[in-house]
């Protein structure tokens, strides 16, 4: 840009234009204080000088302007790709545009009312919609990204349904960054399995999120090529780095990678170390699963001395050096005895098919009924609670959960009910329901919450009718409604639509018993009356949503 504007010969200006700078000076001091600057064209003292420096400064400005040269054009960006999706239907459409508009209610005391919160209809609209397969409409990409933004139990399902689109819309604001940090290598199209050459190269000079999304990539169709690239280089990636890829071994975690992982048991990371030995464990035929077997095996034992045959534990007098190299923490945690820990982490990595041979070919059933000597049940039990969850082993869940209608609560082996809720998800959805259902009847609701969130949406119809009774007998009983209000917003998700036909009668206000809390029968019925809107609405997503 030049500073002066030229003639027509572009030898000399055209006019003797005030510099800006001086402008702007005289009109901070003030024309009474500071002539205008010496110009032939604006200089008027006087009274007309304000008025003239105004038209000096209108007339630079033009000029200053005009003397901008053009600059470059920046480039176009590539345009998205297509989604070859099918489109949603009309109906589909408008409601999610609903649901992304829908703004959480601000009223005070935490009422709710009886109208239905749309955002938590959101993510099974998405999660169906992703089921039958639909492309997201374009122009609610910024709005469904603007919500998953904000809600990260959102995003999962909400970039499956943006599709390709929202990565090439997250390149372009920096607000849907995320969109980029989610997706395996932001987004990067990784080479065929098969292009060897490209996916060597890739590995050693790509960035650490497209080396990541080629390992697990890799790792889901190509085991032992995985193992193989991780082989290759893993004496020189940084700690942090090896963590990350040695857990990508989970998926497809076979025998062909025991002798790797028994190498990354002397690994200088102490969570490189912690990782390969729990993955080890998960094989019942490896080295490191016969070692801890043994090693558990020795400390239990049945004394048939006694009237009652009973577990006896002796538990480690040290942590050696090769139970630290399998796995073993030497250091207990705060408040917690080395050798009862040592003695959990023994029992959590052993084989569970050990204590079938070691006690008498028991079955679990008759392992878990056995009495423990000396108070080391709850830890025993709790050790076995944490191998059934890890290993997956429905014959001993079921044992260590017992029968739903027993008195204590916690089970025979679970210690929590967060540990029995573990436990339940490794049995069948179908039988996981009716065991919940049976829990609530002989519990109720208030010790079930976590149970619930463990069962397959929708509810089974035992366990939906169990639902809902006991919430109609605490409604009976002019209990708290806000009590019951978890659960409550459980239904709304996870009963099955069907069900509001039978909840209608529910919605009215009840008589109120004499000690019922003040004003229950109303938040009663409104919260019935949400629940049955929410239901319906419910099942007019699951119509619009047809198979495509």
């Amino acid at each position: 840009m030049t500073s002066e504007a030229t003639g027509p010969s572009g030898d000399a200006p055209a006019w003797d234009a005030p510099a800006w700078d001086d402008l702007v000076t005289t009109a901070l001091l003030g024309t009474d204080r500071r002539a205008l600057p010496a110009s032939a064209s604006v200089h008027t003292p006087g009274k007309e000088a304000p008025i003239a420096l105004l038209d000096a400064a209108a007339l630079q400005t033009v000029r200053r302007r005009a003397g901008l040269r053009t600059a470059p054009a920046a480039a176009l960006p590539e345009p998205a790709v297509d989604d070859p999706r099918p489109p949603l239907p009309p109906a589909a459409r408008r409601r999610l545009a609903t649901l992304l508009t829908d703004q959480p209610g601000t009223g005070g005391g935490g009422r709710r009312g009886a109208a239905p919160d749309l955002m938590e209809l959101l993510p099974q609209w998405l999660a169906l919609a992703n089921a039958r397969g639909y492309g997201a409409p374009p122009e609610l990409l910024p709005a469904l990204l603007n919500a998953a933004r904000g809600r990260t139990d959102l995003r999962p399902q909400a970039l499956t349904f943006a599709g390709p689109r929202a990565l090439w819309l997250a390149r372009l604001n920096p607000d849907w960054k995320f969109a980029l940090r989610a997706t395996p290598g932001g987004g990067v199209t990784l080479p065929p399995a098969d292009d060897a050459p490209e996916v060597q190269r890739l590995w050693e000079e790509g960035l650490f999120a497209e080396r990541v999304a080629l390992l697990t990539t890799l790792r889901a169709h190509h085991a032992g090529t995985a193992l193989d690239l991780l082989v290759s280089t893993w004496s020189t990636e940084r700690a942090e780095d090896r963590l990350m890829f040695l857990d990508s071994l989970r998926t497809g975690l076979s025998s062909a990678d025991e002798p790797f992982l028994e190498q990354a048991l002397t690994d200088r990371s102490r969570n490189v170390r912690a990782t390969a030995a729990e993955l080890l464990s998960a094989l019942p035929d490896s080295a490191l699963a016969r070692r801890m077997s043994t090693r558990a095996a020795s400390c239990v034992a049945v004394d048939h001395t006694s009237d009652t045959p009973t577990l006896t534990v002796e538990a480690p007098h040290e942590c050696d050096a090769g139970m630290e190299r399998d796995g073993v923490t030497p250091k207990p945690p705060a408040g917690r005895g080395e050798r009862s820990w040592w003695l959990g982490q023994l029992v959590e990595a052993a084989p569970l098919v050990t204590w079938q041979s070691r006690l008498g070919n028991r079955t679990p059933a008759e392992i878990v009924a056995l009495p423990v000597a000396d108070d080391w049940r709850s830890e025993l039990h709790a050790a076995w609670c944490r191998a059934a969850v890890r290993q997956r082993d429905v014959a001993w869940s079921r044992a260590l959960l017992g029968a739903p209608a027993s008195p204590d609560a916690a089970g025979p082996g679970a210690v929590s009910l967060a540990e029995r809720a573990k436990l339940l998800a490794s049995l069948p959805a179908a039988e996981r329901a009716d065991w919940v259902a049976d829990f609530i009847a002989a519990h109720g609701l208030s010790e079930a919450f976590q149970l619930l969130g463990v069962c397959a949406v929708p509810w089974a119809e035992p366990l939906g009718r169990a639902v809902v009774d006991s919430l109609n007998i605490a409604r009976d009983a002019g209990s708290y409604p806000w009590s019951f209000s978890g659960v409550m917003g459980l239904a709304e998700r996870c009963l099955d639509p069907s069900e509001a036909v039978r909840l209608e009668a529910l919605t009215a206000i009840p008589d109120e018993p004499e000690n019922a809390s003040p004003g229950a029968g109303g938040y009663w019925s409104e919260a019935f009356q949400r629940l049955v809107t929410t239901l319906r609405l419910r099942a007019a997503i699951r119509d619009e949503l047809p198979p495509p």
